[in-house]
């Protein structure tokens, strides 16, 4: 066991809980937040802290933060997590949904950062991973808004590694194709080129490896966890 710590957002279910169950595994102490009781739940059980609320709010995220360094004084691994965006017809997104979108995908992992990054640097590093989409190289007009975003989400990531890979601190993204943790039809699954839908604990181990010393040489990348879904080289 170690005395590090990884702080989670939007780690009640799914995804977030799958890496939660790996960094528990790997020794890391928890803090976790979710919209519901899940992420209460599951601390509970991993001997972890946790505290309700959403990623596009930006004092839950102060808040998630806080509790982390009052329980245990250090942060070495942080994992935004955030919910779908809004969908619909290109054209017919009203504003107020494409400023929705921007909320809850980019701005959680630049508040995010304001907050750890001086943590990490005074510790000497620390890793910082963002979920995405598959569609974040290959954009779906199934999920417009999310693409746009989250693309944006790979570039900050890109410009963060340049700037703070000097002090050793590293920023990725995972971009998870269709996973079991939603209840998806067939439809989805047969567009992989494995023919199932991703697990959730198969992206929990990817995750891991990404906010761990395992990719300790490993910044500024978006790894696509999609099963063969895009195409693109």
């Amino acid at each position: 066991m170690t005395d590090k710590t990884c702080l989670i957002v939007g780690g009640g279910r799914g995804m977030g809980a799958a890496t939660a169950r790996e960094m528990h595994g790997r020794g890391y102490r928890l803090a976790l937040m979710s919209p519901s009781e899940t992420c209460e739940m599951l601390a509970a059980e991993l001997g972890g802290v946790a505290r309700r609320g959403k990623a596009e709010d930006g004092e839950a995220i102060r808040g998630i933060f806080d509790l982390t360094m009052e329980s245990y004084g250090r942060i070495d691994a942080a994992m935004i997590h955030v919910g779908g965006p809004p969908k619909g017809d290109l054209l017919e997104i009203p504003d107020e949904d494409w400023d929705r979108a921007n909320d809850m995908v980019l701005k959680p992992v630049i508040r995010m950062a304001r907050l750890v990054t001086p943590v990490m640097e005074a510790q000497g590093g620390g890793a910082i991973l963002c979920i995405t989409t598959f569609s974040a190289f290959e954009p779906s007009l199934m999920f417009p808004t999310s693409s746009v975003y989250r693309v944006g989400v790979s570039s900050f990531a890109k410009l963060y590694s340049d700037r703070y890979g000097p002090a050793n601190i590293r920023m990725n993204c995972l971009l998870p194709g269709f996973t079991d943790s939603l209840d998806l039809p067939q439809k989805y699954a047969d567009m992989s080129a494995l023919g199932r839908l991703g697990r959730a604990e198969e992206q929990g181990k990817a995750a891991a490896f990404l906010l761990s010393d395992d990719s300790s040489y490993i910044t500024g990348q978006s790894l696509r966890v999609d099963g063969g879904v895009t195409r693109h080289m």
